[in-house]
């Protein structure tokens, strides 16, 4: 175990942004908001078709609207939940009680192991529409790669979100760890 890092020992230090991004859960977080953006992104900006013989817009996967919907709902909340955790990841230095560090890793845990399960039902929920639409409603294939994208990414974002919840419970068992080391050693230095 590396001394104190996640302990009361290196609470209250200056900002340090290389070790930050140097910290494979904020690297993880920032390849899931790039995700998140590739996904409401293709979405929004391909992700709706018309025909010159209807007047209104329809959603390319199987024109279901709760489909495009979906992806860029989940997209964005992906996005705003990444900078959350993202600037709790800036503070988290600062934090000096371990209880409330246990608080905010719990937190992690469960909100990365939420979205996993949202980005799994999403990446169903697309591929099945993609797979059932009909070739007639799009016969010029227009953005059939970003619907593809959207759809790729919803499966890359499952990996994304299960890998910062696995890096989110192996924080936690160090909190753990060093809450009963203090408890037992009060008076020794953090391991």
């Amino acid at each position: 175990m590396e001394g104190g890092a996640y302990g009361a020992g290196k609470s209250g230090g200056a900002f340090d942004p290389h070790t930050l991004v140097r910290q494979p859960h904020t690297i993880l977080r920032v390849v899931s908001w790039v995700f998140s953006i590739v996904v409401f992104g293709s979405i929004v900006n391909e992700g709706y078709l018309n025909t010159p013989s209807e007047g209104k817009e329809f959603c390319i996967y199987n024109r279901n609207p709760n489909a495009c919907s979906y992806g860029v709902a989940v997209g964005v909340f992906a996005f705003l939940t990444c900078l959350l955790y993202l600037a709790l990841d800036v503070y988290f230095p600062q934090i000096s009680s371990v209880k409330d560090r246990k608080k905010a890793v719990l937190s992690d845990i469960g909100v990365s192991a939420f979205w996993a399960f949202l980005w799994f039902v999403g990446f169903c929920y697309l591929a099945n529409q993609w797979q059932v639409s009909k070739p007639k409603d799009n016969p010029l294939n227009e953005g059939t790669d970003a619907a593809r994208a959207a759809i790729a990414f919803s499966f890359f974002s499952i990996f994304s979100w299960s890998l910062t919840a696995a890096l989110a419970v192996r924080r936690f068992k160090d909190l753990t760890f060093q809450e009963e080391y203090s408890t037992l050693f009060p008076d020794s230095a953090q391991p």
